[in-house]
């Protein structure tokens, strides 16, 4: 048998900090509960534990505290956030059927040593899962610690027993963890240990005498240094204190068995009620509770039907007809075998098997080029995969992913099985049923393929009612019918056309990147006086601060630290250290850029890139595999970089890039009088800026004072702190303040806008872009202040980037609609921000850059023009100069 023991606090703690603030429609956080639960779920799918244990510490004190006042004095109380869901993951483990336990005068470390003690003398394992290494002294009772780190926001979990822990402490056996603790104190638990001995020193002494008695009963040895002695007789009673509040006990006064603690059954109609609830569809589905009850109470919250009506041959002319002048719900399987859907309540499927091939194909194409409304669940692949097949599809009207994303922009992940389930209660057949690569073969009436087919086809027309309902009350059905929903066929269009790669010029370019890497490698090498990985950070921090003495500026768990921040304060230290960071930058560009781009280039020659249109908060999309929109700007390399993708041949690149449109959705929002006068006048808002907060005449501005009030300008709406700016532009933190006064004193708009904006994100909960787009912010309502800064700084800036991003979007629907009215060939192929590129015949280019310019300047009416400054190119590089 095994038993796991889990430190419930410990791992709540962690899930809490881990996972973004996230709230169910009802505003109750959720965020730890989601942590916990998969943490949860990963240990027992690890372990395959018979019992299971998760034991919490109670508010009431513990006899530590009797002994010392000082004991934990220093923690802040459980954020509010996290106290609210501890209720809640109780009730989980409950209906999971895991035991919990919780003893007054007791902490959770001390039910786990006690746990472990039983196993031991019953003769079963006990593997112990905590956060807080205070456990590993109960490998001697013989259980075995799972140590949970979190690291680059990933969990890691670290198996301790005897040998493993003897090898990460320098030989000691795992008793010893308390004397170590009652040497060099904890600040975590505010154990106060010998004032002056630290880690380090504590490590030696133990190793040297074995034991807190032995370290005292050598005060006399000559290996002892006169201020290590010192310390120690002053501490002493100290360490015996500290010594005491560190054991944990083995013998809590606990009354269950472990028999009693066997896994139960769990209740499965109450976790789906509960998650429901909570709105943890993944979870549903991961656990297996689809069906096991109704979660909301509302007509919507009914089982989705999954009957349907084979369509024969003799009834396609007609049914085309009747589906021309309406919104019709539809889902096609990825392998065009099947297409469902629904008229009147009823869903009709149309498939290949029954119909034959000629009669299916035709119909699909004459459906989705017919001019009836198509509705559908993350149109986007359907979309793409159409037009691969040679289909045009038109008369898109619905998307119920793209609804949901506007109503929780957070949520990510929109599949129809997850939003169903969140928004109707319904818990539908996987999708794996028809998606599979033989779910139609062999195919019958009766098939899962098409019952989920046909149930996901009414879920989308369910969904996409319930959900319209939703965007209208909320004002963003204009944002979703004029500028997301014919965003999707001018993104599919975009991926499909690539972007032309100069595959013989990239390569040249990794040559020359290779020679310079090698360079360095051996200058490198030279100035360190050895060979070494370096890759190696603990390579790397051994030459930099051993062999070439550097000043160490901190240290982890592993040693050094070598990242960038690290190196940049380094910089001026030692010749070596610039080289080493230029090598970082030279390796990273050829593996990302050069290695991968020549990898991900199509047979056509050109990178075919995709755009995430359901991912950020804010509006933006983004690129990925690969992505095109974080290519460096301001450097050599970028240029180079943008050099390799060309036009083809006869054809040039036409980019065009707002200018300063994030300032000018500012000075409009703001109605700020000296920035919109600014603009209006076309004066340079920067030098305008430096003019305003250093106090001089616009003649006077220096190319300092413009580099530093363009840090301004940039950073203010992003509730940029006099700390964070000094760090930009190198001033103390006293002049970067000054400049921040002064700023929001000159633009009084700007100052008025940035503390309306806070007070209404408080009060309403959310903030919205001039088209609409909400972004809701429970950041606000954290008793942490910094969750709630962080918060504030979302509620100033989201307005502004999230219009900028919604202009583009509107911008980008508006030229492909021109481009294809006035029959040019020119097309689309990217957008990085606030910047298009368009490639085009070179006879169509004076055309198409005043068309460019056109649309993107009147894409939304804002009190100061906005600017697009357009140019052309044989390749990016010329284009975007």
């Amino acid at each position: 048998m095994k038993l796991m023991a889990i430190d419930g606090n410990s791992l709540v703690n962690r899930a809490f900090y881990a996972v973004r603030l996230l709230t169910n429609r009802q505003g109750l956080y959720t965020n730890a509960v989601y942590g916990f639960v998969n943490i949860l779920l990963k240990l027992l799918e690890e372990e395959q534990p018979e019992q299971v244990c998760v034991c919490f510490d109670m508010r009431a004190k513990t006899f530590r505290h009797l002994k010392y006042e000082g004991y934990k004095a220093q923690r802040k109380g459980m954020p509010d956030e996290l106290a609210q869901q501890m209720p809640i993951i109780k009730e989980v483990l409950d209906k999971m059927g895991i035991a919990r336990m919780e003893l007054e005068g007791f902490e959770a470390d001390d039910l786990l040593g006690t746990l472990a003690r039983l196993c031991r003398e019953k003769g079963e394992d006990c593997v112990i899962v905590t956060g807080d290494r205070d456990s590993l002294q109960f490998i001697a009772q013989g259980a075995t610690v799972k140590l949970v780190t979190t690291k680059m926001g990933q969990t890691i979990y670290k198996d301790y027993d005897e040998q493993a822990f003897r090898e990460s402490y320098q030989g000691l056996s795992p008793d010893k963890i308390v004397d170590l603790k009652a040497l060099m104190g904890d600040a975590s638990d505010n154990i106060p240990g010998v004032p002056g001995i630290g880690e380090k020193t504590a490590m030696s002494l133990l190793t040297r005498f074995g034991s807190l008695d032995g370290v005292y009963e050598h005060l006399e040895d000559p290996s002892l240094t006169p201020s290590q002695k010192k310390k120690l007789q002053a501490g002493q009673d100290s360490a015996r204190l500290s010594f005491e509040l560190a054991l944990g006990v083995v013998d809590a006064p606990i009354t269950a068995t472990l028999d009693s603690l066997s896994r139960g059954e769990m209740d499965k109609p109450g976790l789906f009620q509960l998650f429901s609830m909570l709105e943890f569809s993944a979870l549903t589905k991961r656990l297996g509770l689809e069906g096991e009850g109704e979660s909301l109470d509302t007509p919507e919250a009914r089982e989705i039907s999954a009957d349907y009506r084979l369509a024969g041959p003799e009834e396609l002319s007609h049914l085309l007809q009747a589906f021309s002048g309406k919104d019709t719900p539809c889902r096609l399987d990825p392998g065009f075998h099947a297409l469902a859907l629904e008229k009147e309540g009823e869903v009709l499927l149309f498939t290949r098997e029954h119909l034959g091939e000629g009669a299916f194909m035709g119909f699909l194409r004459d459906f989705f080029q017919g001019t009836g409304g198509k509705v559908l669940c993350d149109a986007k692949p359907t979309w793409k995969a159409l037009l691969e097949g040679g289909i045009c599809p038109q008369g898109f009207k619905g998307d119920t992913a793209l609804g949901c994303y506007l109503l929780d922009p957070t949520a990510g992940g929109y599949t129809l099985e997850k939003t169903a389930a969140a928004y109707l209660g319904a818990h539908l057949l996987p999708e794996s049923h028809y998606t599979g690569e033989d779910a139609f073969s062999p195919l019958n009436p009766e098939s899962m393929a098409l019952s989920a087919l046909a149930q996901h086809c009414r879920a989308v027309g369910r969904l996409h009612e319930t959900l319209g309902e939703r965007i209208r009350e909320e004002g963003m059905e204009k944002l979703l019918c004029e500028v997301e929903l014919p965003l999707v066929p001018v993104l599919c269009q975009m991926e499909r056309e690539g972007f032309l790669l100069d595959t013989g010029r990239l390569l040249c370019f990794g040559a020359s990147l290779s020679s310079q890497i090698e360079e360095l490698t051996q200058e490198i090498y030279r100035l360190a006086g050895e060979q070494f990985n370096i890759n190696s950070t603990q390579q790397l921090g051994h030459i930099l601060f051993e062999s070439l003495g550097l000043k160490a500026v901190k240290k982890t768990k592993k040693g050094y630290s070598t990242d960038i921040e690290v190196l940049e304060k380094l910089k001026n230290s030692h010749a070596i250290v610039p080289l080493i960071i230029e090598y970082r930058k030279l390796t990273k560009l050829k593996s990302t850029y050069v290695d991968g781009l020549s990898r991900l280039a199509g047979a056509d020659g050109r990178v075919h890139t995709t755009f995430q249109q359901m991912i950020t908060a804010t509006g933006r999309l983004s690129s990925t595999e690969p992505n095109l929109q974080n290519i460096p700007v301001r450097q050599q390399i970028g240029a180079e970089i943008r050099r390799c993708f060309v036009a083809r041949p006869g054809w040039v690149l036409i980019d065009a890039d707002y200018s300063q449109i994030e300032l000018r959705v500012l000075a409009h929002i703001a109605d700020d009088p000296i920035m919109k006068r600014a603009f209006l006048e076309g004066e340079d808002i920067h030098t305008v800026t430096a003019s305003q907060v250093f106090g001089v005449p616009v003649e006077f501005v220096t190319p300092q004072m413009r580099s530093h009030a363009k840090a301004v300008n940039f950073g203010i709406v992003y509730g940029i702190s006099a700390f964070s700016l000094s760090e930009d532009i190198h001033v103390s933190q006293k002049e970067a303040q000054g400049y921040i006064d002064s700023y929001l004193e000159k633009y009084s708009g700007v100052r008025r806008y940035m503390e309306e904006i806070k007070e209404k994100a408080r009060q309403e909960g959310f903030v919205t872009t001039l088209w609409g787009r909400r972004r809701y912010l429970p950041e606000l309502r954290s008793k942490n202040f910094n969750i709630r800064s962080f918060g504030e700084r979302l509620a100033l800036n989201t307005p502004i980037q999230g219009t900028a991003a919604d202009i583009i979007k509107a911008a980008m629907v508006a030229v492909a609609r021109r481009l294809k009215k006035e029959g040019l060939q020119a097309r689309l192929l990217l957008q990085v921000h606030d910047e298009l590129i368009i490639e085009a015949p070179r006879e169509e280019a004076a055309q198409v850059s005043a068309l460019l310019k056109e649309e993107m300047e009147g894409a939304f009416p804002l009190s100061v023009r906005l600017t697009a400054d357009v140019s052309q190119g044989e390749n990016w590089y010329e284009a975007k100069k």
